[in-house]
């Protein structure tokens, strides 16, 4: 699943750190997830897009195989 989770972070001028504490999780999760290595819980996800004000469609582009 392709996202566009380090493009809006950089856009916000948010680091991944700062957004690691704000969602309780790792410096490296943050850094899996942006490089596609690791696809988020739909904990997670919803987390995510709750902290940036979005859809989690508009941040995970979910695609067939």
């Amino acid at each position: 699943m392709k996202n566009r989770l380090e493009e809006i972070r950089k856009r916000k001028g948010i680091s991944q750190e700062d957004l690691a504490k704000a969602l309780e999780v790792s410096r490296q999760t943050i850094g899996s997830l942006e490089n596609g290595r690791y696809n988020p819980s739909i904990l997670l996800a919803f987390k995510i897009a709750h902290y940036f004000h979005m859809r989690i469609e508009d941040i995970f582009i979910y695609e067939e195989e």
